[in-house]
């Protein structure tokens, strides 16, 4: 079932959608009255709603169903910037798909690509619309927020959390298995991971050594090199993985 995310006000548990919503769900699908979607409202609570009228396009919400699609921790992915366009595309869409709740990007100091100061604000826009897209396509309660970072330092500072990590393949070279697993564990419902990845070229000793003096734990993500929008995919589906399905088989 097709689910929307909504800001419109509601009369009477009678919503009337917005221009884009209205666009893809009258003249995409064809939706007619009787047609049930899924609509989230600000407070993240999903509900089914019945297409009431389709000039203007007009729902009315049903009941409220009781699904949680998002991860029990809040999880920001921090990437270093990549060199082409389409990565970051990648990384957005893939990373709301299994669960981030922010998707940050940062210059570090092996970045290829620098975003230009006049066009910041347009990249975000375009990169927050398929985090938008991917978060109704794989029916998340959030969408998540999609932000950007001159430097680590100030990336850092904008991203405290109960449990930080860095992806380093240093640690993997020299055969360390288990900081995943043990920063995994040591969270609780609700708390906030933040984890950090390179570009191409990886991380600097300098960037690591910074990230080291402010807390956070170096992780090897197996044994194989990443590639910079593999490796922040490989965490999340581990992180899904340790707290989610793990979880759910015991």
């Amino acid at each position: 079932m097709q689910r929307y995310f909504i800001e419109e006000p509601i009369q009477h548990g009678v919503i009337d959608l917005p221009g884009s919503v209205a666009h893809h769900l009258m003249t995409v699908l064809r939706a007619q009255p009787g047609d049930q979607v899924e609509i989230v409202l600000n407070d993240h609570q999903v509900y089914l709603a019945t297409v009431v009228a389709t000039k203007p396009a007009r729902v009315k919400l049903v009941k409220p169903l009781h699904r949680n699609s998002e991860l029990p921790f809040r999880v920001t992915v921090l990437c270093g910037l990549p060199k082409t366009k389409e990565k970051p595309k990648l990384i957005v869409q893939k990373a709301t798909e299994l669960g981030a709740d922010r998707i940050a990007f940062f210059e570090a100091t092996r970045s290829v690509s620098h975003w230009n100061p006049n066009r910041r604000a347009k990249k975000l826009a375009r990169l927050q619309k398929i985090a938008d897209g991917a978060a109704e396509q794989s029916h998340r309660n959030y969408q998540p927020q999609v932000v950007y970072y001159s430097d680590l330092h100030t990336a850092l500072i904008a991203n405290p959390a109960d449990q930080r990590v860095v992806a380093w393949e240093e640690s993997a070279k020299q055969g360390e298995t288990s900081a995943l697993h043990q920063v995994l564990t040591r969270l609780h419902l609700g708390q906030s991971l933040t984890a950090i990845f390179g570009p191409e070229g990886g991380l600097t000793n300098q960037e690591v050594k910074q990230m080291k003096n402010a807390g956070i734990i170096p992780i090897g993500l197996g044994p194989r090199i990443l590639r910079t929008e593999t490796a922040p995919l490989y965490f999340l589906a581990a992180v899904s993985y340790a707290s989610e399905l793990a979880i759910n088989q015991r």
